[in-house]
């Protein structure tokens, strides 16, 4: 009996369906998905490498964005193989524990990758608003610390998820239409009350991401306020510059999810494969384009990588 309830509570395994409608297109979805990938690999490596090698790199900033590379390589490896494993059906299946282990990754790498966006902010706006206090604000002791505490806020949000999904009943529903393990779509198909998973949910969405966002605007308003104080026009096109990146980072980052967060709450005539798309859209776009970004709007940067991929071709 106590084995029943056991199998009724966890199934073994779930099924994932992919993007459920476009079973025909799978292989054809594949193909840019696993380009992009491959691109969000190569990118974030090449970036972390240069930036670990240049000690001229060793700056807060850099440091950084080292940091959000890592959480991008976390982002997109927690979910993407899977991905590619059902659009290429060579597996479907996934444990109930691998599952929660996937979910748990995921969104703990997305939750630390917000508040690396945050910290940059804040670097930024001390850079430009208070330069002569930059140096002492950020140590190397404090950005070790920032990393440390992004790492920590994650697994403070995420870790009671475990439980919450562990604690329900499953009934034998184990077919998910979906790519990879999310929160809510491990808990729609438990068959027993999610008011605590739902509002949950709700909670730590406007304290984690959400506040997030609303302390990057402040930041840069603070930041264009300042600017806009300046008296030179180079000084102000300089200024505008060095957060333009950034800038580009936060929307590419927070557009999709949010989007997908509003469309899964109120948006109930979407198809379930926009939403699907819209997931695998946000663990793999942002890792992929923030290399590039960076790599192109810094000048420093690209002078690094250029150098470094140069004398990756002379030893060949």
């Amino acid at each position: 009996m106590a084995a029943i309830n056991q199998t009724s509570l966890q199934p073994a395994s779930f099924l994932l369906l992919g993007m459920a409608g476009l079973e025909d297109l799978h292989t054809w979805l594949s193909i840019p998905f696993c380009l992009m990938y491959i691109a969000a690999l190569l990118g974030n490596f090449i970036l972390l490498f240069v930036i670990v090698m240049e000690r001229s790199l060793h700056e807060p900033m850099y440091l950084f964005l080292a940091m959000l590379a890592v959480a991008d390589l976390l982002l997109s490896s927690s979910t993407v193989p899977k991905a590619l494993s059902i659009f290429w059906s060579l597996s479907k299946e996934m444990s109930f524990h691998a599952c929660l282990t996937q979910m748990f990754f995921t969104h703990l790498s997305f939750i630390a990758e917000s508040t690396i966006l945050l910290a940059m902010a804040f670097d930024r706006y001390v850079a430009i608003c208070n330069p002569l206090r930059y140096a002492t604000v950020f140590t190397h002791s404090v950005i070790a610390k920032i990393g440390l505490a992004a790492i920590a806020r994650s697994f403070c949000v995420m870790f009671p998820t475990i439980f919450l999904l562990q604690r329900l009943p499953y009934c034998g529903y184990s077919v998910m239409p979906h790519t990879y393990c999310e929160h809510m779509g491990i808990a729609w198909l438990a068959c027993a009350d999610i008011s605590i998973n739902i509002w949950y949910g709700f909670a730590t969405t406007p304290l984690s991401p959400g506040l997030d966002i609303v302390l990057i605007g402040v930041s840069y308003v603070l930041i264009l306020r300042a600017v806009f104080r300046l008296s030179s026009k180079d000084a102000q096109l300089k200024a505008v510059g060095t957060c333009s990146s950034h800038a580009c980072v936060i929307l590419m980052f927070y557009t999709p999810p949010f989007f997908l967060f509003f469309t899964h709450r109120f948006g109930h005539n979407v198809p379930h494969r926009v939403h699907v798309l819209l997931a695998n859209i946000y663990v793999l776009l942002p890792p992929m384009l923030n290399p590039i970004v960076y790599t192109m709007k810094n000048k420093l940067i690209r002078e690094k990588v250029s150098q470094v991929l140069f004398r990756i071709g002379q030893v060949r």
